[in-house]
């Protein structure tokens, strides 16, 4: 396993303590006060992602890039990566596969299969969760009168999603081990 998937490890572990936490102060129905656990917990899992692909593809390269005898052949390439992942902010399925194929030269989407997931359902739900993350970030909560609404984000959604993106690390970690061999 990489230094990236390390890291990821522990980054994961702020949205399930998060998680944690919103159990242990739930109650039926949930206080309002704390569904923000909930919506943390997924800004944390994704964040944790995106620093993941980030650091994986600058770890991938930095490997790629130790057997070039022309340094500056190095450099150009590094400093191509560095732009990218300066605009990346929101690593979708598309952006994701993309950079990998680019700088790791290793095509991800026919990688990233495991139990009754296929290449198809993990991009619509990778950019699903990434669009959710979007919403609840850059949009706050309305207030509202009358019934309560549905919270954008539930219990069982934010336990989906972290497993999700473990079992995403994991099948990136095998693919990209496996394009070594």
């Amino acid at each position: 396993m990489s230094i990236s998937s390390d890291v990821f490890t522990q980054s994961i572990l702020d949205a399930e303590n998060l998680l944690q936490h919103f159990n242990q102060l739930n109650t039926k129905p949930p206080p309002p006060e704390i569904e923000v656990l909930k919506r943390a917990g997924l800004i944390m899992a994704m964040t944790a992602w995106e620093t993941y692909v980030e650091d994986r593809i600058m770890e991938s390269v930095a490997e790629r890039l130790r057997g070039l005898t022309d340094s500056s052949i190095a450099t150009f390439v590094q400093s191509k990566l560095d732009e990218e992942i300066k605009r990346l902010h929101n690593p979708t399925y598309d952006k994701t596969t993309q950079l990998f194929i680019d700088y790791a030269g290793v095509d991800l989407s026919d990688k990233w299969l495991w139990n009754n997931y296929d290449a198809k359902l993990v991009r619509d739900r990778l950019n699903h969760y990434m669009k959710l993350r979007g919403d609840v970030v850059h949009r706050s909560r309305p207030i509202t009168t009358g019934p309560s609404t549905a919270h954008p984000v539930t219990k069982d959604d934010l336990e989906k999603i972290i497993r999700f993106l473990r079992n995403l690390v994991e099948v990136t970690e095998l693919a990209l081990t496996d394009a070594k061999k």
